[in-house]
């Protein structure tokens, strides 16, 4: 399918524009509580968490930072939690892949909203299901009290952080711990649950309660420092095993201590010298559509992401709205499950939509997850779903029941799994192309994508028929004026929470992504999988 000069060009404006929105965003959440907070930090002669990563990774590494949306536009009543009052990273220390917690302290003193708490249960996630090393850098007010209720008591709630603390240890995973400012109440675990924990001098501090509430509880008057300082935890207590003297010597230490962890075993994927792509990546750019209706080339997507002359496609002549093929991306061996946005032509002449997915195609993309878990071959889901085919015939042919063997595939998959959602993802095709609810190791979208059980306009033609449907049958009469007033107001509201903005304040995914790092984002996760452990493919009572 080839397109014109003039909509390549326009499609690319459209994504270069969305970028920039995309970065100026950023660039505001990196701010954190704002430029004055950050002077008052630096007064105190401490780094912001960001600088304190920047210290920490191997210098000119790239490093992937996770959730940098989270809380976006969430909490206003508040004042806000730019990135969720916490910056993660999966970056290399010592040259070993690591995720890095980091306590943003100049936002609301680095307290714990509930969205902190998601974000810290996600890295933690990372870290046990790829077996790799977890630093936390430790400078929080705990729990924000205004919202304790939505925080402190249930299953994946605060209490997880320190539970999850117990079972890494368990797993041999290793945790190291900085307190580099205040560290109180229940938070005080989580650093001496961690394998070794430093503490620097006078900025650090660390109890399960502080001189106003001791005070208040037993009458004793105390500081800050005699209580909990790095003097006392390092020489009376004990609870802590390094005393440094400033931000910049401990975050040297912690690299001096991770450069003497021993190499775990692989799990074995197989990476040969990486090939640049046939087609440059910024073809990507023009190539994806601004509208979302229209067709477009998918394999032309894949000639620009996977390297040179290693795509083959998997019974490319069956099941069309679905590629399904393996490929090499930096070297890296995978198995790639993409929706076909073309209309195909079958072979008995019937027309099938580009992005919906179809009886053969399920069909056709379970087994070829079968078969990536049977030669040990990380799958990577490139979304651009509208969901699976609807109708009498579908359901004569039994697509639910071809859809279902789909689904039980990706749940029951042992691989390591990677989402990047270009498109749409609605409905129970999110499901199937591995949405946040089947484990992807990582998974990110692109400016362009839209999450949602189905799109605004199509939800707002439901609700609008049901709403007048519902006047209808109690005797009154429709009118258009209201009627339309109502698809709109459903429809803004629908668009709104199918964003990848609203997806990733939640954490529905991990990122929002320039289209032109996916390359760089699926051969970081798969070095980072590469260090977790395989279990054996189970695909429990999937039949074909």
């Amino acid at each position: 399918m080839k397109k014109s000069k003039v909509e390549f060009n326009k499609n690319e404006d459209a994504m270069k524009l969305a970028l920039g929105q995309l970065e100026h965003r950023l660039e505001k959440i990196y701010l954190g509580g704002g430029e004055k907070r950050i002077e008052k930090h630096h007064s105190k002669g401490k780094m912001t968490a960001r600088e304190r990563i920047d210290a920490l990774v191997d210098e000119g590494s790239h490093y992937f930072e996770i959730g940098a949306f989270a809380g976006y536009e969430m909490y206003e009543e508040h004042g806000g939690c730019p990135a969720g009052g916490c910056v993660v990273v999966l970056g290399k220390v010592c040259g070993k892949l690591c995720i890095i917690v980091a306590n943003d302290a100049t936002v609301k003193a680095g307290a714990w909203f509930p969205i902190t708490g998601k974000k810290n249960l996600r890295a933690q996630e990372i870290a046990m299901e790829n077996r790799i090393p977890i630093i936390y850098l430790v400078d929080s007010a705990g729990v924000y009290l205004p919202m304790q209720d939505e925080i402190f008591p249930d299953k994946e709630h605060f209490g997880r952080i320190f539970r999850n603390n117990a079972r890494m240890s368990s797993m041999g995973i290793t945790q190291i711990s900085a307190i580099m400012g205040s560290c109180v109440a229940g938070g005080a675990y989580l650093p001496i649950m961690s394998d070794e924990a430093l503490i620097v001098d006078k900025t650090g501090s660390i109890f399960l309660a502080g001189p106003a509430l001791v005070k208040a509880a037993i009458g004793e008057v105390v500081d800050k420092e005699t209580l909990g300082g790095a003097e006392t935890h390092s020489s009376i207590s004990g609870v802590t095993d390094y005393n440094v003297p400033d931000d910049e010597t401990c975050l040297k230490t912690i690299r001096e201590l991770v450069d003497k962890i021993g190499e775990s075993q692989k799990a074995g994927f197989n990476r040969i010298d990486s090939v640049d792509p046939e087609l440059d990546a910024e073809q990507i750019l023009g190539l994806f559509p601004e509208d979302r209706t229209k067709p477009y080339d998918t394999l032309a997507i894949l000639k620009a992401l996977v390297d040179k002359d290693s795509l083959t496609l998997y019974k490319e002549d069956y099941g069309k709205t679905i590629h399904c093929a393996y490929a090499r991306i930096d070297g890296w061996a995978v198995g790639i499950v993409v929706n076909n946005r073309e209309v195909v032509k079958t072979k008995n002449g019937e027309m099938q939509f580009g992005g919906v997915i179809y009886s053969d195609s399920a069909d056709k993309a379970t087994r070829f997850i079968m078969n990536c878990n049977q030669k040990k071959i990380p799958l990577v889901f490139l979304h651009d779903v509208s969901g699976f085919m609807v109708g009498t015939k579908s359901e004569h042919g039994g697509i639910i029941k071809d859809g279902a063997k789909m689904v039980n595939a990706v749940s029951n998959s042992t691989v390591p799994k990677f989402s990047v959602v270009m498109g749409n993802s609605y409905g129970a095709g999110n499901y199937a192309m591995c949405g946040k609810a089947y484990d992807p190791r990582l998974i990110v979208a692109w400016p362009s994508a839209k999450i949602a059980v189905m799109g605004g306009t199509q939800a707002a033609k439901v609700l609008t028929q049901i709403q007048m449907a519902s006047l209808k049958s109690k005797g009154q009469e429709s009118d258009p004026i209201a009627e339309k007033e109502y698809f709109d107001k459903i429809k803004s509201r629908y668009d709104h929470q199918t964003t990848p903005y609203y997806a990733a304040s939640r954490l529905w995914v991990d990122a929002i992504i320039n289209p032109l790092k996916t390359r760089e984002f699926i051969s970081i996760g798969i070095e980072m999988a590469n260090h977790g452990i395989i279990e054996k493919f189970n695909p429990g009572i999937l039949q074909t």
